[in-house]
């Protein structure tokens, strides 16, 4: 979208009343790609309704720690299909959220969680490595700045949403801090206890 069309968007109160329709049958539903449907679209047009925003974030984690839930109960793995991909992506964004605030512990819970029951195998290399530098406290700007290739994108769409490129080879060094790896693993086990 250029400008012009963007300014077109933020004044049009027929979109804006599909938006607010949208959000409002999606949170009635509970259909967490509607939500994402309306939450990018606010932020891309960037209205300067933080309640609002908040609001729809929060319905999309709800939904996406329901499902994740049952997940656990029921011992079964997530794919990057259909909503599933929205449930990893939600509980993704969340576990980085804590983790640009300083809360290592939060966010590798939550990166473990994920990498157990997600069925991709470059994603759960990549939480991996998520856990392993929250681990040694980097910081987000430290990790980004150094592990992050920001050059290579995925071939695949659906990995998009999350770090998947590093400037090392990522098995190598998975193997070279399996140590703590098999650490944090240990000391998380129990939260995949139902």
């Amino acid at each position: 979208m250029d400008q012009n069309q963007l300014n077109q968007a933020r004044t049009n109160p027929d979109f804006l009343q599909y938006l607010q329709q949208t959000q409002n049958d999606a949170i009635e539903t509970k259909n967490i790609a509607a939500l994402y449907e309306v939450l990018d679209s606010l932020l891309i047009l960037d209205l300067d309704e933080e309640d609002r925003i908040n609001t729809v974030y929060e319905n999309i984690l709800q939904i996406a720690f329901d499902q994740v839930e049952g997940v656990l109960n029921q011992n079964k793995k997530l794919s990057l299909e259909n909503d599933e991909l929205y449930y990893v992506r939600a509980f993704y964004e969340h576990a980085i959220e804590k983790w640009s605030i300083g809360n290592f512990t939060g966010a590798n819970e939550l990166f473990f969680v994920l990498s157990q029951i997600v069925e991709n195998k470059t994603l759960t290399d990549a939480l991996d490595i998520h856990i392993i530098e929250c681990a040694k406290h980097s910081d987000m700007e430290t990790f980004y700045t150094n592990c992050v290739d920001t050059q290579t994108s995925s071939h695949d769409e659906k990995l998009g949403y999350f770090i998947v490129n590093f400037v090392f080879d990522t098995k190598q060094y998975i193997e070279q801090n399996k140590q703590i790896l098999d650490q944090q693993y240990q000391l998380m086990q129990h939260l995949l206890q139902a």
